[in-house]
């Protein structure tokens, strides 16, 4: 079975650490997101996956550079010009020549789902698309669904009004399609999955959904970013899980560091202290700076102090300064 991912974004809200790194490549847990995406797709069935880019393809090939991660084959569909979800889809789709059923995953979507379990599902509803739903407590920022008993979505509403979500079960972003869903996207065209798409699907009864409470979270965001690399140090995920500190990284004896996680070649000085925080490959944490809640790919100068803050890899935080709620470099 094949897959189609969406990683055309440019992840504006991790940026400054998107102004050196795609955010698909960015690690989650040592191990660049994407190939975490690209595994359970893998322990679901799927055997090739098409990148949906919206940019050059060049960083996941040097990261992949004989086309498969694990034992996915991988392919490329850099679009010319910006091309909405459902565009993306049909370009990559016609890229590629896929003419059977099909799975689609978002990029950033980090979570448990039995991906094999979608298909089935699928294919016992008889169904042109099936969606993964998630029970959440404020619906209003996502997809909304309207499911009757049988698992058939009577309404999807993407990002309704709060109050007037018709269910708390919204969109979680992995899919399976017929073919036939192609065939409502027109070639060339910028068309949203959720907004043009998945409401006509509904419309015409052939849209379903399965709820499952799995861990499920959207990396795309700062704090959810540095939670999914946070939840791989406990028991929270089924398949996934890492070690805190990389064995190329430097951690001095005399320093601290707490439900964080350290990645490859990063330096942590004398008396430093990191608390809930994750460090980028190649970030330097000097003698008796802090770091608290805070995404690192810079350097944080010698007694410094972060916290809630991202910083990039041309970012340093001045020795002895103060950076809480920040960013560097600043994002404007």
């Amino acid at each position: 079975m094949r897959a189609v991912v969406l990683v055309g974004g440019f992840g504006t809200r991790l940026r400054p650490l998107t102004n050196s790194v795609p955010k698909p490549m960015l690690p989650v847990g040592h191990v660049p997101m994407i190939a975490r995406l690209v595994a359970r797709l893998g322990r679901g069935g799927v055997t090739e996956v098409v990148l949906a880019l919206g940019f050059k393809p060049e960083p996941f090939m040097e990261a992949f550079p004989d086309g498969r991660c694990g034992d996915v084959r991988l392919r490329y569909a850099v679009e010319p010009e910006p091309l909405d979800t459902a565009g993306a889809i049909r370009f990559a789709a016609d890229q590629v020549g896929i003419d059977d059923t099909f799975v689609v995953a978002n990029g950033d979507v980090m979570t448990d789902l039995d991906v094999g379990a979608l298909v089935a599902a699928h294919r016992r509803f008889a169904a042109e698309a099936t969606i993964h739903l998630i029970g959440v407590d404020d619906p209003s920022a996502f997809g909304v669904v309207d499911l009757d008993a049988d698992g058939r979505v009577r309404a999807f509403v993407e990002k309704p009004p709060p109050g007037a979500e018709p269910s708390n079960l919204v969109n979680a972003g992995t899919y399976v399609f017929e073919p036939a869903v192609l065939d409502r996207i027109p070639a060339g065209r910028k068309v949203s999955i959720e907004r043009d798409v998945f409401p006509g699907i509904a419309a015409d009864g052939a849209l379903y959904g399965v709820s499952t409470d799995d861990y499920w979270l959207d990396a795309g965001r700062p704090e959810l970013y540095r939670a999914a690399n946070l939840d791989l140090l406990g028991e929270r995920r089924v398949h996934d899980r890492c070690e805190p500190v990389d064995a190329t990284s430097s951690v001095d004896p005399a320093a601290t560091v707490a439900n964080s996680i350290v990645g490859e070649r990063v330096v942590v000085g004398a008396g430093a202290r990191v608390v809930d925080s994750v460090l980028l490959p190649d970030a330097i944490v000097e003698a008796g700076a802090s770091v608290t809640r805070s995404l690192v790919m810079g350097v944080v100068g010698r007694d410094a102090d972060v916290a809630d803050s991202m910083i990039g890899a041309d970012g340093r935080v001045a020795a002895g300064s103060r950076l809480h709620d920040g960013a560097l470099p600043e994002t404007g």
